[in-house]
């Protein structure tokens, strides 16, 4: 487990970028934290790093987006947050997304899709620090 102080949604935004450098394919990223704490600003900055100029929203009533990057790999970044049921994500295609080991993805809310998550998932926790712009930033994952 790692934990990281961010202390601006630039600082937020470059970890994101940075994590981005050193994903390779078939990577899931849960985020999760409460409204406005870094997840989506996190996201921004994973897009920033594969190389993505498009704006970055969180795709909250359609669920997900998918962006297409090099290699024929795939990024999508799900936000959970208005899901009304599990099944939802599997009329989605969650899990055929999830195992395509050229997709990665990143999942905002990612409590709502726990019986998805693949072991090996990459958990990312936000949480609101002392300062308004302050974050702190855990990571971790289970084998």
């Amino acid at each position: 487990m790692i934990s990281v102080i961010s202390r601006s949604e630039e600082e937020t935004r470059r970890m994101g970028e940075n994590v981005a450098k050193l994903l390779k394919g078939g990577e899931v990223i849960a985020l999760s934290g409460n409204l406005g704490s870094g997840k989506t600003t996190f996201v921004k900055g994973l897009a920033r790093g594969f190389g993505i100029r498009k704006a970055i929203t969180s795709p909250t009533y359609i669920l997900f987006r998918p962006y297409k990057l090099r290699r024929g790999r795939v990024f999508y970044h799900f936000d959970l947050y208005r899901l009304k049921s599990v099944r939802e994500l599997s009329e989605l295609g969650l899990h055929e997304i999830l195992e395509n080991g050229k997709n990665i993805v990143a999942i905002e809310w990612p409590q709502k899709a726990k019986k998805f998550l693949p072991k090996g998932t990459i958990h990312i926790r936000f949480t609101h620090g002392k300062k308004p712009n302050e974050r702190l930033v855990t990571i971790w994952s289970k084998k």
